[in-house]
């Protein structure tokens, strides 16, 4: 990040890997070839592309054919719930924290959203419901998200798949593992499901590339149509550069994930344990058992987020209250309000995430001026 400023916002994005722009860059200069071609250079650029489905493939634990490259976490999750319904008709189902790129799908369809728990875990009482047939119809995709991109919670999605097949056979299982990558082992996680989202700028990769696995057998319509790329499940001149670039970050992210696991975790308890110290009355939101290392969502009575930002920005903390998607508006957290988070609560509701970059003087520096800028924004409630 700049000079300066502290970055506490890698659930929103994360900064490049300079391995993953090193690889982008020949494909942005000499090695430019469309490969959908025919001539030696466009088939060198197709040679990229099918080694960088080889790799991802390998670090999803799938074959390289059900690997679709997208241009992002949003169309990979919009394929997989639309194109689901727009082959199969049906009704989907989601839980109620999940991403607006899946809850907005599902709703635009008239698709059910699912009860949470306290900790935004799916309540599989309340899901048995909505797979019942004779509420609605029945159920063709069921999406449920790895890792929660607001307060961190991990889904346990073995008992979701175990559910879904016993009581709706013929749905499929979607996850939106976006913020996965980082932290969990993603082939632990996709024999469980039918259909997986990633983006790559959420683990070090570029912006408006992304990856929707579709296991062999599960039919979609495809969002895109015309050129027929990706075997005709996803139009468009491929982004040679971002998938390849992808691949790369992809698989650093993997080697690297169970030191960077235990090096994270201990700065986002050093962060949240100086808070609390610090400040009374700052309440985690998600025990740190239950979610990602990089995640350290809490709630602080007696402020309201957007002052806390807006100090924040000027002292130089970059950070959020909600989804980055949803925080430019500065709504209610849709999240919150399905965990059940009391209203006065969430205005205080503060996301700092923690990714491959941040340091020991990025927590020092950040919990000052948190605290100053709470104790400030008290204060001046109080007067």
């Amino acid at each position: 990040m700049h000079d300066g400023y502290t970055y506490l916002d890698h659930a929103a994005t994360t900064p490049m890997r300079v391995e993953a722009v090193a690889a982008m860059l020949p494909y942005l200069t000499e090695q430019y070839a469309n490969p959908s071609g025919s001539h030696r250079f466009a088939r060198q650029a197709r040679k990229s592309i099918d080694e960088a489905r080889d790799d991802i493939a390998e670090v999803l634990g799938c074959k390289p054919g059900e690997v679709i490259f997208t241009s992002g976490g949003t169309e990979a999750d919009n394929t997989a719930i639309l194109g689901t319904l727009d082959r199969r008709g049906g009704v989907a189902v989601c839980p109620a924290v999940e991403h607006h790129a899946v809850l907005h799908a599902v709703e635009a369809r008239r698709g059910r959203a699912v009860a949470v728990d306290s900790t935004g875990h799916v309540d599989l009482g309340a899901l048995a419901d909505a797979l019942d047939p004779t509420e609605g119809g029945p159920v063709s995709i069921v999406s449920v998200m790895a890792v929660n991109n607001e307060v961190g919670t991990i889904t346990d999605l073995q008992p979701v798949a175990a559910l879904v097949r016993r009581v709706a056979p013929n749905a499929v299982l979607h996850t939106d593992a976006v913020q996965a990558a980082c932290w969990l082992d993603l082939r632990a996680i996709s024999p469980h499901v039918d259909l997986l989202s990633l983006s790559a700028h959420k683990f070090g990769g570029p912006k408006g590339v992304g990856v929707l696995m579709q296991r062999a057998g599960v039919e979609l319509s495809p969002l895109l149509v015309g050129g027929g790329q990706e075997r005709g499940r996803r139009s468009g001149t491929h982004n040679v550069p971002g998938i390849v670039a992808m691949a790369v970050a992809l698989r650093h992210a993997d080697s690297e994930r169970s030191v960077e696991n235990l090096r994270v975790a201990a700065l986002r308890d050093s962060l949240v344990d100086a808070l609390q110290a610090e400040l009374d009355d700052v309440h985690e939101t998600v025990d740190r058992s239950r979610k990602v290392a990089g995640s350290a969502h809490v709630c602080i009575d007696g402020i309201e987020n957007e002052a806390l930002l807006y100090l924040l920005d000027e002292a130089g903390v970059c950070a959020s209250a909600a989804s980055s998607c949803a925080s430019g508006a500065m709504e209610p957290s849709h999240v919150l309000a399905a965990m059940g988070v009391p209203t006065d609560r969430a205005r205080g509701a503060l996301r700092l995430t923690l990714g491959r970059t941040t340091t020991d003087q990025d927590v020092a520096r950040a919990t000052s001026v948190i605290v100053e800028s709470v104790r400030r924004l008290r204060k001046g409630r109080a007067a």
